[in-house]
């Protein structure tokens, strides 16, 4: 990977107003220095929620951790990137992952809940699956912008002309495709929204909530099982969860024209000239979905932890250590995602205080 370079992002304005989040965020409890939760002792028990597509991470990093650490429990709710932004800000967890980075208004609540600076750090690559349930095609591909006809409702039939040209000399069969979308607010929508209106011409702006076709089915567990028992169906969902219920993976072709397979390492390959876009402490990564390398697969995530930069809260800090350090960083590739290169991980390290 070509070493990270920093870009200045957007500055946060102090005087933001809420309405730009009034949707995202009704209800939502601001803190006052006074209201923030106490730090806990050392022996205790931390919260976090947010992303789904982290939780095969999680849950190995949260067993493994209570090993080493058998005084600290970790407790992890996996309720989706805009659920676990608004706990997070409400007070109510600890930390929040989300698999992208929080708008402008989030940021400045989050950094009132915190009285300081509330920071990303990317913990976890997730190659996102163009998952389907069709036995006549075990090899299927397809290119960006069949994706983007198929998510986007025109393309209706598993032999449109479009997929055939995708997949010259096979026989398609003449049946209806049947869609499944996350339904719930997903980092993991926003990102393949963001691929295919980069490289599909979708016709909307990526968001955390679908505006496709098809049917919106609950976070990523559902999304796979809905898939996994509906023939002719096809669906977009992070490769641990495709891979653990052996569903079948479609080629993605990327800008080099090549159709690249879904592996840990293909999706690595996509990440080779990230940089970093947010100031100070921050670590907002930006890549391109538009990359000319060869054996890139296109369609990846960065899963963030969002956490306080003047974190007061000691198993905090030791959690996320532990989850940057090689060991939890050995265990991703086991469960469907991607190490972090090496150049990002050590700036992750660096602002943790980790030394291996």
């Amino acid at each position: 990977m070509a070493k990270l370079t920093r870009a200045a992002g957007p500055s946060i304005l102090a005087a933001l107003t809420l309405a730009a989040c009034a949707a995202g965020l009704s209800g939502t409890a601001i803190l006052t220095r006074d209201d923030e939760p106490k730090s806990p002792p050392v022996a205790a028990s931390i919260s976090g929620s947010g992303s789904s597509a982290q939780k095969g991470a999680m849950d190995a990093w949260r067993a493994d951790f209570h090993r080493i650490y058998p005084d600290l429990r970790v407790d992890y709710q996996a309720n989706g990137s805009g659920a676990g932004i608004r706990e997070f800000i409400q007070g109510t967890t600890a930390f929040a992952g989300s698999d992208v980075a929080m708008r402008p208004c989030e940021q400045a609540l989050a950094d009132r809940r915190c009285g300081g600076k509330a920071v990303h750090l990317p913990m976890v690559i997730g190659p996102i699956a163009v998952a389907y349930n069709l036995p006549s095609m075990p090899n299927l591909k397809l290119s960006p912008t069949t994706l983007a006809g198929i998510f986007s409702g025109q393309i209706t039939r598993w032999d449109a002309p479009q997929i055939a040209a995708d997949n010259r000399g096979t026989r398609l069969p003449h049946t209806s495709i049947r869609v499944f979308h996350r339904s719930d607010e997903s980092g993991t929508t926003h990102n393949f929204v963001t691929y295919l209106r980069t490289a599909g011409r979708w016709p909307s702006q990526p968001s955390r909530k679908w505006t496709g076709a098809g049917r919106g089915v609950a976070g990523s567990a559902g999304i796979t099982e809905a898939i996994q028992h509906t023939r002719d169906s096809i669906g977009y969902v992070e490769y641990g969860f495709a891979s653990n219920a052996s569903l079948s993976t479609a080629k993605v072709r990327n800008a080099s024209g090549q159709f690249v397979a879904l592996s840990p390492q293909s999706a690595s390959n996509a990440l080779k000239d990230a940089r970093i876009v947010s100031k100070n402490d921050d670590l907002v990564v930006q890549f391109d979905y538009l990359t000319k390398s060869q054996d890139a697969y296109p369609i990846v995530l960065v899963t963030y932890e969002i956490t306080c930069s003047n974190n007061h809260n000691p198993p905090v800090k030791t959690f996320l250590s532990y989850a940057a350090g090689n060991a939890g960083q050995s265990y991703l590739s086991l469960y469907g995602y991607a190490p972090l290169p090496p150049d990002l991980l050590a700036e992750v390290r660096a602002r943790l205080g980790v030394t291996h």
